[in-house]
């Protein structure tokens, strides 16, 4: 999506279900670059399926993070997502943008199913230029009370939001940026997060459908613990990918299936289509993204080719930006953070 006016630095705040991530860009060169990275574990269930357990020990966390890296009361770019985030494609009469803005509350009664009074809207008209007697519009509403929450969160840590974003939206930033290429035909961004997995499939670079799939990768650390005998450190050390473990094939060929089936439902209208056109190519992301051979089975189990995606595949990255950390076994972590760095407030 489309960038706003541009400050010289912008931060990209994600605060996961395992782990809060900072992604600070400088806008001031030829290309966006990044200039720091870091990250800060939660405590198991302090987020629990998108919710909050417990707000003061997020915002002591991120709190903690920003003034690790000397930027308390720096403005953020973060985002919401979940089930109270609604992303759709909707038909309008032809208008202006400012005309647009008079009636999209009375427009989104038709297609929101929460109460209108509850919710924030905005819109993007997709074909401006067109003269037709119809415009296509792309509809975000989100549940105001999940817009002020984080918004109490953020400032009760000592930072300022500048924009609130959505999750799906920021994906679709650093996918565009790094890989063009995903903005011809019918693609599929999976991003595998701790608890959820969130499915944005795209049609020539629009958003056409966004869904959550209630797994991540602590399922499949439960299941190595469980079916394997490891210890939670042990099963952590597996899906990074520094050791192996037998019959990790079927924990992952399992994952690849759950993670499949969730694909095919959110894709299923594909079929209704008269052009019959399937999803092209998936591009996954995530910290489950990076358990060994998992990209491999989903291409088997979706006959679709699956790429593990780099956020810094085009974004040149400062030599000094991740002191501590290992960027090359991080990256998939950071598509969310760098999407909504590569936003300015």
């Amino acid at each position: 999506m489309g960038l706003f006016g541009r400050k010289k630095t912008t931060v990209g705040l994600d605060i996961g279900s395992g782990f809060v991530k900072v992604v600070e860009v400088d806008h001031s060169g030829d290309q966006p670059e990044v200039r720091r990275v870091a990250m800060r574990p939660l405590l198991p269930d302090t987020i629990v399926e998108g919710e909050i357990m417990d707000y003061a020990l997020v915002a002591d966390t991120v709190s903690g993070l920003f003034q690790e890296l000397g930027m308390k009361g720096r403005d953020v770019v973060t985002a919401v997502g979940g089930h109270d985030v609604i992303i759709k494609p909707i038909e309008m009469d032809r208008m202006s943008e400012g005309d647009a803005r008079d009636v999209i509350r009375w427009e989104a009664e038709q297609h929101v199913p929460f109460d209108i009074k509850s919710v924030e809207l905005d819109f993007q008209i997709l074909n401006p230029h067109d003269e037709g007697a119809r415009m296509d519009v792309l509809l975000v509403a989100a549940k105001r009370e999940l817009v002020d929450n984080k918004i109490g969160l953020l400032m009760d840590a000592g930072v300022t939001p500048g924009i609130i974003d959505v999750d799906a939206f920021a994906l679709h930033n650093a996918l565009e940026y790094n890989y063009p290429e995903a903005m011809q035909g019918i693609v599929a961004v999976v991003n595998i997060g701790h608890e959820v997995t969130n499915v944005n499939i795209l049609e020539n670079g629009v958003p056409i459908l966004t869904r959550d799939i209630p797994f991540g990768s602590r399922r499949i650390r439960e299941d190595l613990q469980r079916e394997r005998g490891l210890t939670a450190e042990q099963a952590e050390e597996v899906i990074q990918g520094r050791q192996t473990v037998p019959g990790l094939e079927q924990v992952v060929e399992a994952s690849a299936d759950e993670v499949g089936v969730g694909i095919e439902r959110a894709a299923a209208f594909l079929m209704t289509r008269q052009s019959g056109e399937g999803i092209g190519m998936i591009y996954l992301s995530g910290g489950g993204a990076r358990v060994p051979g998992l990209a491999e089975a989903l291409t088997r189990r979706m006959s679709v080719t699956t790429k593990l995606v780099n956020p810094f595949e085009r974004v040149p990255v400062d030599p000094e930006a991740g002191r501590g950390l290992n960027l090359e076994e991080a990256a998939p972590m950071l598509m969310l953070s760098l999407g909504l760095a590569l936003r300015s407030a």
